[in-house]
């Protein structure tokens, strides 16, 4: 069975309450938004696994509280896994906020065109040109005589050692549109030069959890973020109460976004310091400080939140995406 179809198969890839979806809770409360780094924070960084957060992501889903990846991943990368994380009614922030995907229940009918392509949702690329991007990194290797090797300049075999994905999903890693990744291999003062330059050329660089990553100034997560927010309060009347939760440097913006944030523990010596009046750090790692986030802002005082639902049975079945990655 292809690998699509085993993700869509899951018990856990049933749509998320759309935007304008009625929800049967006392409508005095304020609606409230989840925004969460992926790979690390959601995701378990080496197996994929998100089985100790899928009790909140059940909550949350009954609640119509919306869950949007903001992720270095590529469009492409978050096809099958919106499916098999039961998102694929919620929006989506790809290439750490270089393209924002909307569902249709996330549309304006005066401002988008109507979606295409196998996910069907509509793109907007608050960033540059990928084409931009590669131009710009070829003049500044040579003119700085600095080295590095983009993501585009990866076999998949390469690829797949570095990222630990399988065939298909390296190939969708290097589908690349508005940003692109890099193996850094010179020094600290030739990368303090190169960021220099970018900004020149009106482009930006953000490490990640294995590489730093190129794109447009205007395209970081929180300002993707912020736009969402915009977005959700245009559509629904209201600004939703916002939390964002992840654990790398590439999520600091992200995280000074939101109203609540959480910094995941993680696996990694990266310094991650948001400024964020309401912060917390996790002791756990991965999906289960994702889950412990989550429980500290919200499962102690909004009675929406605070009982389980049964319907969190719904991802006992399948709630580790290790098997189908």
């Amino acid at each position: 069975m292809p690998e699509s179809a085993r993700l869509s198969a899951s018990p856990a890839s049933s749509a998320s309450m759309p935007l304008e979806a009625p929800i049967s809770v006392d409508p005095a409360l304020q609606p409230r938004l989840v925004v969460t780094d992926l790979d690390g924070s959601l995701l378990d960084h080496h197996s994929y696994d998100f089985s100790p957060a899928a009790p909140w992501l059940a909550r949350l889903k009954q609640m119509g509280v919306p869950v949007i990846p903001v992720t270095s991943k590529t469009r492409a990368e978050l096809i099958p896994l919106r499916e098999a994380l039961g998102l694929t009614a919620t929006p989506f922030i790809a290439e750490n906020g270089a393209v924002i995907g909307l569902p249709p229940g996330w549309c304006h009918a005066r401002l988008d065109r109507p979606g295409s392509g196998r996910d069907g949702v509509v793109i907007k690329h608050p960033g540059v040109d990928i084409g931009f991007i590669r131009a710009r990194l070829k003049v500044w290797r040579e003119r700085l005589n600095i080295r590095f090797t983009r993501m585009g300049e990866l076999s998949v075999p390469e690829v797949m050692e570095l990222t630990g994905l399988d065939a298909a999903r390296a190939r969708d890693a290097r589908q690349r549109e508005g940003s692109e990744p890099l193996l850094w291999q010179d020094t600290e003062a030739a990368l303090e030069a190169f960021r220099v330059a970018l900004e020149g050329d009106g482009l930006q660089l953000t490490q990640g959890g294995r590489f730093w990553h190129v794109m447009g100034l205007s395209a970081d997560k929180g300002n993707a973020v912020e736009w969402l927010v915009k977005r959700f309060a245009a559509l629904r009347g209201r600004t939703p109460l916002s939390l964002g939760l992840g654990d790398g440097p590439n999520d600091i913006t992200m995280l000074e976004a939101v109203d609540q944030a959480v910094v995941i523990r993680g696996c990694h010596d990266l310094v991650v310091e948001p400024r964020n009046a309401s912060l917390y750090r996790t002791e756990a790692t991965g999906p289960t400080g994702w889950a412990e986030g989550v429980a500290y802002w919200w499962g102690r005082d909004d009675r929406r939140l605070a009982t389980a639902v049964k319907g969190d049975a719904v991802f006992s079945e399948s709630s580790s995406l290790s098997a189908a990655l």
